[in-house]
């Protein structure tokens, strides 16, 4: 990888897909999108976010579609409401309200015309990120690093900073049962050292009895800017969808991409139970609700003659 690449550069710059039309949560999702359904009192999105802004990134990216304004709307300046809020003398939700965006963050919003793959997604942000390494972030994928009631690094975080030291690409892995492989992107490395070792080949979707090992690509990318060119040149797999995998496949040719075994717990909130997983752990680990969520949850189970400890 060249001095100019993925690992020299801190990004400063972050992708979020937002243009699914999010079926699986039907009918909510008929009028709601799927990142902005809660957990506790923050929409999905908010969360990766946060994330990336922690991870130093000032300039963030969604790709969105012609039908989808929520998210817009929500990153976007609330006049109306702000009035209301300061004449009611409301300061604490005024100031909520405000601060979605901090200071000297920018929000741009790239719309993907047809649905064709989280390849394609990716390469609608090229005129945004030019020719610098950047992060891509699915916010289905909720990845909390807190434990004790203490905030660690968040997932990106901790990979923008291998990626800086290591001047390669890096993605986020975790272990899946051998029977799961079929639902995830899964790698191939070399020098896995329980942390992280470099990718020699990736798999998209495949067969138990055919993948090369149980360790599967979740939703955080840091990448070079050498995957726009290789997404321009990648042809439609099933569906007539740009694989984002097909292209990386072809980087680990050209460049190192390392898998990282993050620091945290993810939720795959793309799912009934996982939005209901993160739910419940952020309203138990809540610094006003928690007490309350602990003992409604006690009472619920000891309805339902269930004990805590099973």
């Amino acid at each position: 990888m060249t001095p100019a690449s993925a690992g020299s550069r801190r990004i400063r710059k972050a992708v979020f897909p937002v243009a699914g039309l999010g079926t699986r949560f039907l009918p909510a999702t008929k009028t709601v999108p799927k990142e902005m359904l809660p957990i506790v009192d923050r929409p999905l999105i908010q969360y990766a976010v946060d994330e990336a802004i922690e991870a130093g990134c000032d300039t963030l990216v969604f790709v969105t579609n012609r039908y989808k304004h929520a998210v817009a709307d929500y990153f976007d300046k609330a006049y109306e409401l702000e009035q209301k809020l300061e004449r009611a003398g409301k300061t604490e939700q005024l100031e909520l309200v405000r601060h979605v965006l901090p200071e000297g963050v920018r929000a741009i919003f790239v719309t993907q015309a047809e649905a064709l793959g989280l390849g394609h997604a990716v390469l609608c942000a090229k005129p945004v990120i030019g020719d610098e390494p950047f992060a891509v972030l699915l916010p289905d994928d909720l990845i909390w690093n807190r434990r004790d009631g203490v905030q660690g690094d968040g997932a990106l975080k901790q990979m923008a900073d291998v990626s800086q030291a290591a001047n390669a690409s890096v993605i986020a892995i975790q272990d899946v049962p051998r029977d799961k492989t079929g639902s995830y992107g899964i790698v191939a490395t070399e020098a896995f050292d329980g942390r992280q070792g470099r990718i020699t080949r990736i798999v998209e979707k495949p067969a138990p009895d055919a993948a090369p090992s149980t360790l599967a690509v979740v939703g955080r990318y840091v990448l070079s800017p050498r995957i726009f060119d290789l997404l321009e040149t990648t042809r439609p797999g099933a569906g007539g969808e740009i694989q984002l995998t097909d292209a990386i496949q072809a980087l680990l040719a050209e460049e190192p991409v390392l898998a990282y075994r993050f620091q945290g717990t993810r939720f795959d909130c793309g799912t009934h139970i996982g939005l209901v997983e993160a739910t419940i752990r952020h309203a138990l680990d809540h610094e006003i609700l928690s007490d309350q969520a602990r003992r409604m949850m006690s009472e619920a189970l000891a309805e339902m003659g269930v004990s805590d400890s099973e």
